[in-house]
């Protein structure tokens, strides 16, 4: 069983995607054995009414998802009532969790907003998730030419909270080194594998970081879903293991315990 954690909805606004019609995506997961997917909306990156993107993309969870997908609302704390999207996401819509893009929405992880953001989320049992890129630098349209989310701020905002679990997407072409040892020292920090790259990649990731906090993320349909699915291969993890980073890890920190 896998569950991906890193699954992305709509429209890319720069290209056409394959499989960006929810009915393909959702095809496509199910023909590589992926039971559960976080999905987000890339409406959530460049729309400014988050209210009726995350309206849509529940919609389109429950038409097309099939019991797959599970939405994940985009927040932005530099909109005005971003609370409002926030309790819509929980009461309303029943969403285990909420999803950031910093970069896009021109705001530091040590805006107060932020901290303000993280409180409702570790009040209400929200988890969250961090797209630290959405596209490689190279290939940014030249009007959009948007730098990684900067996570420094990030430690200290977890501290606060407990029991709050933060998730990075897209993080792994970038964090190495002790970037990423800082970050995993809080146990209830996770990443993904969708950007993680070079041949055996997860066997070396695990010498770093350790295999429970470790999910499987494949960015689909920006990236083959194929491209993911072969680092689990390439990797000598053993069936336990890899149990726990393509579907426990994932489920017991993310979604409520009668999912």
């Amino acid at each position: 069983m896998i569950f991906d954690v890193n699954v992305y909805l709509s429209r890319w606004p720069f290209r056409r995607l394959p499989h960006d019609e929810t009915a393909a995506l959702v095809r496509k997961l199910k023909q590589n054995q992926v039971q559960q997917a976080l999905g987000g909306s890339f409406d959530g990156v460049l729309h400014k009414d988050l209210m009726a993107a995350n309206q849509r993309l529940v919609k389109e969870c429950q038409a097309s998802g099939e019991g797959i997908l599970i939405p994940v609302g985009s927040i932005n704390p530099r909109l005005p009532g971003w609370e409002a999207d926030v309790i819509a996401c929980h009461e309303q819509w029943k969403m285990p969790g909420i999803r950031l893009h910093p970069n896009y929405h021109e705001y530091e992880l040590s805006d107060p907003a932020v901290k303000k953001l993280f409180a409702m989320a570790a009040e209400r049992g929200l988890f969250i998730q961090i797209a630290m890129r959405m596209e490689d630098d190279r290939t940014h349209h030249p009007l959009m030419q948007i730098p990684d989310v900067k996570f420094d701020a990030l430690p200290g905002l977890m501290q606060q909270h407990d029991q709050l679990q933060v998730t990075i997407l897209n993080g792994m072409k970038s964090l190495r080194g002790a970037s990423l040892t800082r970050l995993t020292e809080n146990p209830n920090l996770t990443i993904e594998i969708a950007m993680l790259e070079g041949v055996g990649g997860i066997e070396k990731l695990m010498k770093q970081v350790p295999y429970q906090q470790i999910l499987f993320g494949s960015y689909f349909p920006f990236f083959y879903l194929e491209s993911s699915l072969n680092k689990l291969k390439e990797s000598q993890l053993g069936q336990e293991i890899e149990s726990q980073i393509t579907w426990e890890n994932a489920k017991n920190r993310l979604l409520p315990p009668q999912t």
